[in-house]
């Protein structure tokens, strides 16, 4: 199927579109987005408008890059990088539900999926595979991990790590063993992966040191458990937190 742009859509000269695109009545594709194949843009979703941010000159170069195969739904809005010849960047098979906003400079993995209303404020960065709930929000700078299920109507405004079930504010519900069920983990890497929770989450003290020294005292078997302790020592912001057992104090929360 050739690429079709239906009447009254607007796509902007300097606009690139791969194969088999479709962008919808009354959809907005400026001049600095570029689509990758078979992406699909909604009745009054905009691509590629300027960042919302008030310093923000509006005659630099830069882009919006939607990856192939995503679907971007209604009134959707995905802003372009407040940086010159920068952009924001949205992977393959992504799903942008109605009323979704990406701000400036996000970085989306491949099949992410925002719920209806789920807003990602600017420099926001989210792994591969990661669920945002109706109605969630993300602080800016904040690093959502691979394979996250964000509970609808949560606030984000720390870090969360691979693997992960956050809710409310901040707030981790438990390892995500049904998401990486789902995605096919092997039982081994599901074995070690819910130790190193367990240990980062529910030992006392700095969450980073914990993670540090795991990391170098222990063999892990699985890139998947090495791949969450390391999360831990990258970033600035503080991490979500796990909800303490019963009769238990937790440690540093940074």
């Amino acid at each position: 199927m050739a690429t079709i742009i239906h009447p009254t859509a607007i796509v902007e000269t300097g606009a690139q579109l791969g194969a088999d695109c479709q962008i919808m009545p009354h959809a907005i594709v400026t001049k600095h987005g570029v689509l990758g194949d078979g992406v699909v843009v909604h009745p009054f979703a905009v691509v590629g408008g300027d960042p919302q941010y008030l310093k923000f000159d509006s005659a630099m170069p830069s882009q919006v890059r939607i990856g192939a195969g995503t679907v971007i739904r209604e009134h959707v809005t995905v802003n372009r990088s407040i940086h010159e010849n920068q952009a924001t960047v949205i992977g393959e098979k992504c799903f942008l539900m109605a009323t979704s906003h990406v701000a400036h400079d996000c970085v989306l993995g491949a099949n992410v999926v925002l719920a209806n209303a789920a807003l990602l404020a600017g420099h926001v960065t989210v792994g591969a595979f990661t669920f945002m709930g109706g109605g969630s929000a993300v602080h800016q700078f904040c690093r959502i991990g691979e394979s996250v299920m964000v509970a609808g109507h949560a606030s984000i405004t720390r870090d969360v790590p691979h693997y992960l079930m956050v809710a409310e504010r901040d707030d981790v519900i438990a390892f995500n063993v049904v998401g990486l069920r789902r995605r096919g983990f092997s039982r081994e890497a599901m074995v070690e992966l819910k130790r190193a929770f367990e240990e980062v989450f529910f030992t006392a003290g700095n969450i980073r040191n914990v993670a540090a020294g795991l990391l170098r005292e222990k063999t892990w078997a699985t890139a998947e458990a090495r791949r969450f302790l390391e999360f831990f020592a990258e970033g600035k912001r503080s991490f979500a937190r796990a909800r303490r057992r019963k009769g238990e104090d937790g440690g540093d929360e940074s």
